[in-house]
């Protein structure tokens, strides 16, 4: 984002679900393996397929997801966070490439205070910027006063395509893609210090 831009609190913050609010719970590798494809994007690999081994491998990705989702847990900050935009009148979303169901289940497993979440059923996947404008159009607020956080590269480069501030979650990690967040974070706590600047 212009570094001229004024320095204020959102109107709303966007969040990815797997790995940023929960713990990450999904093996990919076995995902990919359960599924007979090989490396790459689990969701492109589907939209190549047709017929019954579209099926049979939407029905083993469904599968995974639900188990991850029942067994979710938050990660160290997450109701902390969201209490405290609560407190500030911020809106929140969710934005996950997992399935409605799923994300169902994870929200009202820990009964999360969330006002949208946009799933793969209602917009093409991160990095595109669509699901983020989905979820923008429905909590009524600009995208230029949204925050998107994300711990891998897709929600970075989604918030960049969106003309979002983008904050990414690293986990301690270094950044292993260009893309640029606005702002970097190591945990949810680090980003409820952070809000404390705007005050």
């Amino acid at each position: 984002m212009p570094p001229t831009l004024p320095e204020i609190l959102p109107a709303a913050v966007l969040f990815d679900m797997d790995g940023t609010l929960t713990e990450p719970l999904l093996d990919f590798a076995r995902i990919r393996a359960d599924m007979g494809i090989g490396p790459g994007p689990i969701l492109a690999a589907l939209l190549e397929m047709s017929g019954p081994a579209r099926l049979a491998a939407e029905a083993i990705l469904l599968r995974h997801e639900d188990e991850a989702a029942a067994r979710s847990t938050l990660n160290p900050g997450c109701r902390e966070l969201l209490a405290t935009l609560s407190a500030r009148g911020i809106l929140v979303g969710c934005i996950t490439l997992n399935s409605r169901e799923s994300a169902r289940t994870v929200f009202e497993r820990h009964r999360l205070p969330i006002e949208v979440i946009v799933t793969r059923e209602d917009a093409p996947p991160k990095p595109s910027p669509e699901p983020l404008r989905v979820a923008c159009r429905r909590l009524g607020v600009a995208e230029a006063d949204t925050w998107m956080v994300g711990d891998g590269r897709y929600d970075i480069e989604a918030g960049a395509a969106a003309t979002m501030r983008s904050i990414w979650l690293s986990h301690g990690r270094s950044r292993d893609f260009e893309a640029t967040p606005w702002r970097e974070v190591q945990d949810l706590w680090e980003l409820s210090r952070m809000l404390k600047e705007f005050e």
